[in-house]
């Protein structure tokens, strides 16, 4: 009988073998500022009232699996157009392979620019599609006639994170707008930060019969939630739904979600303190020497080191018990990058202090 490394040879596939699983550092005892949360939790009175919504949750019942009462609180809170369809996922990362596993015919294709998020590589992997990824302008800016080449190849779906993870910025409307209308296939509009962004596409649902909002309600202050919705016409919708497993979204999330939708008032006012936070962080990056922050829509911040001195830097923060992350390893034009969350005044100037201790 064959060992378990000569049946893992010959049974997974082999670009699998090839991956590393996606790796979460771990970040007790630092100021964490290497995965874009919110720093800001709930006031201590509503989260007593939070604490008795979840005394009522029966765990021994399966949840909701529609989550009906969910899905009506994000229509009001996010403002989700009359006549569009709502589905939830594990995060929007199971929103991003719900959506690739209904489409991944044999030969089928996604594009998406780069740097972009992640997932979008690695799921089309998973799912056996191939991927495009076409390179941004060293500006961050879309590569238009490299985008135009690109959907000549008939790709399946698009996707287009607005604000960009993890260079921040947002792409140009025109130039979106043109990709929706050239593109043959869906186009998914990533809109996790828009809480930060000031701008979206969700009213503009419905007026091509090709487009989706995606969003996530992780950078608003619940990433411990997982909860990932997909916005956008029911005829797509009911398609993705059918690879959707069943009791996805499970009690406690449904009930905590809710809950918090609907002091949705609460997270704006948070985002608004971390748009200001934003721009104070940009100024004090720009003000050191060796240093070159890019504009960002988001909650965190892409910024440059001199050549060789990113992972240099990022130890050097790391051992003064701060947290970011390193882009460098990615290479391509986020050489000598680092990306940091925005988030308190404490932190950030925590950040500061050791990110000017570090410098050369």
């Amino acid at each position: 009988m064959a060992d378990t490394k000569e049946l893992i040879e010959k049974l997974v596939r082999e670009e699998v073998r090839a991956l590393s699983a996606y790796h979460v550092p771990a970040a007790s005892g630092y100021i964490k500022l290497d995965a874009m949360e919110n720093p800001y939790q709930f006031p201590a009175e509503l989260i007593d009232e939070w604490l008795q919504v979840l005394r009522e949750v029966e765990l021994n019942r399966y949840p909701d699996p529609g989550a009906i009462s969910l899905k009506a609180e994000l229509r009001k809170a996010m403002h989700i157009p009359v006549g569009m369809e709502v589905l939830l996922g594990n995060g929007s990362d199971e929103i991003i392979q719900m959506i690739m596993m209904a489409l991944a015919r044999p030969g089928a294709t996604m594009l998406a620019p780069e740097p972009g998020f992640v997932m979008y590589r690695m799921i089309a992997l998973f799912c056996n599609m191939e991927y495009v990824g076409v390179p941004l302008n060293t500006d961050f800016s879309l590569d238009m006639p490299a985008m135009r080449a690109a959907i000549e190849q008939q790709p399946a779906v698009t996707f287009l994170a607005w604000p960009n993870n993890p260079t921040g910025n947002l792409f140009a409307e025109t130039d979106v707008l043109e990709i929706i209308e050239r593109a043959p296939g869906l186009v998914v509009l990533d809109e996790a930060y828009t809480s930060f962004a000031g701008k979206s596409f969700m009213n503009r649902l419905g007026e091509y019969a090709n487009l989706v909002v995606m969003r996530t309600v992780s950078k608003s202050g619940l990433a411990g939630l997982r909860l990932g919705y997909l916005a956008g016409p029911a005829a797509w919708l009911n398609e993705f739904d059918k690879v959707r497993l069943p009791y996805n979204i499970n009690v406690l999330t449904q009930a905590s979600a809710g809950f918090a939708l609907q002091h949705a008032e609460i997270l704006d006012e948070q985002a608004a303190r971390l748009c200001g936070a934003r721009e104070e962080l940009f100024a004090a990056l720009k003000a050191l020497d060796g240093v070159t922050p890019y504009e960002s829509a988001a909650n965190f911040i892409l910024f440059r080191v001199p050549a060789g001195q990113a992972t240099s830097v990022f130890e050097s923060l790391k051992a003064q018990n701060v947290l970011i992350k390193n882009m460098h390893p990615t290479g391509g034009m986020l050489e000598n990058c680092l990306r940091v969350t925005v988030s308190t005044p404490e932190e950030n100037a925590a950040f500061l202090d050791a990110l000017g201790q570090s410098l050369d």
